[in-house]
């Protein structure tokens, strides 16, 4: 397949960019770079140093003789959108491109105006590029679990059979989000699914849980290839802070009770989903959304699992919980759809055994401590 994967510099982009390059996929990418930029604006950098894409793909293709081509832009550039679908031609566009931390979409009204344009408007330029250009292409959007909060009954993987005053109809699954980048995600759903229903499109909405990990078996190949590994209280999710912290002899930062459960998933199950889903395409005019998790688990859990597999002594410290979140909560996730597709997924001991602590342990001297502690507080809206 001829597949176009977005945000092809970050996290997440660019080992999945490399993991549909080694199955046999013809793979371009797109970015703006501003993920680094944010890294300026933080103070902030990933822990592993990363090489710029021009130099990463020279690697790949250097060391596997496969090409991924690139193009450089902005998805809220309506001309730049419709330009690279007329030229790749994709039969699949992978969608990471958006702003993709809670924090950050908190800090003030400045980041969450600019959170919610980038990425409520990059996607709706997509979906106008698709239905113009080629109405067959299936998007592959990334989502989050954040957008069904908590519910008090379980999560279905998308839709809800709803039964009110004796009839009968299939909804969205109520959301319930917990920050401005959280619910610009539920817009993008809203929009797709609009699309889908409208212009007979074909997309999959992959409510992701927490990623863990840096390492992917395309990455290991050489270290020119590594994506980033985020720890910072903004961008950092929690597994790899943790981690972080535990090697560096720093308590574990717990916010608040620590019983908030969380949907969490290993990178190299991610890059695997992401094939899955572009290898199964959603029929035209169907709206089809994953929960893409591999086991739940509380924050306090996860500190205890850092602990035990860390080989010296762990502390943890709670901490005033920034979030507004409530502290114990019912939690229950369907999440089949991909494990029937054939995802056999990676359970978070054998990761942080395996990977996380080594890695962290040789780049330990770019840790900056300081920046591991929470400074965003969600109760506290600021003009900036």
């Amino acid at each position: 397949m001829r597949i176009m994967v977005l945000g092809g510099d970050g996290y997440l982009g660019w080992p999945t960019a490399l993991h549909l390059s080694q199955a046999g996929h013809e793979v371009a990418v797109a970015d703006n770079f501003i993920r680094r930029h944010y890294d300026d604006e933080l103070g902030v950098e990933s822990l592993v140093p990363i090489e710029p894409l021009r130099n990463r793909i020279a690697t790949w293709q250097e060391l596997t003789g496969k090409k991924i081509g690139m193009y450089v832009g902005d998805l809220t550039d309506a001309m730049f959108t419709y330009h690279i679908v007329e030229d790749f031609r994709p039969e699949a566009v992978v969608h990471y491109a958006e702003q993709r931390a809670a924090p950050y979409s908190m800090i003030d009204r400045k980041h969450a105006v600019y959170t919610q344009q980038n990425n409520v408007v990059g996607t709706l330029n997509l979906l106008y590029a698709i239905a113009e250009i080629n109405p067959d292409i299936h998007l592959v959007k990334l989502g989050t679990m954040g957008v069904y909060g908590t519910p008090n009954i379980d999560i279905e993987e998308g839709w809800l059979e709803l039964e009110h005053n004796g009839r009968l109809d299939r909804v969205l699954y109520p959301k319930r989000p917990g920050s401005f980048y959280h619910l610009s995600k539920v817009h993008d759903s809203y929009n797709m699914e609009f699309a889908c229903r409208i212009w007979d499109l074909r997309a999959t909405d992959l409510n992701q849980g927490v990623v863990y990990g840096q390492a992917t078996d395309e990455t290991e190949l050489d270290e020119r290839l590594a994506t980033r590994f985020d720890y910072d209280a903004v961008f950092g999710t929690v597994l790899n802070r943790f981690a972080i912290q535990a090697v560096i002899g720093h308590p574990l930062t717990v916010y608040g009770s620590g019983n908030q459960v969380r949907g969490i998933i290993d990178i190299r199950d991610t890059v695997r989903c992401i094939q899955l889903a572009c290898e199964n395409p959603a029929n035209r005019g169907e709206f089809r959304v994953f929960n893409q998790m591999t086991e739940a688990m509380s924050v306090q859990e996860i500190a205890g699992t850092v602990a035990s597999a860390y080989s010296a002594d762990v502390t943890i410290e709670h901490l005033e919980n920034p979030r507004v979140e409530a502290p114990d909560h019912y939690y229950n996730v369907k999440y089949t759809k991909l494990m029937d597709l054939g995802l056999e997924p990676h359970m978070l001991s054998d990761t942080l055994i395996g990977s996380l602590f080594e890695i962290t342990k040789r780049y330990a001297h770019r840790v900056r401590i300081e920046a591991l502690r929470p400074t965003v507080d969600w109760r506290k809206p600021s003009t900036g």
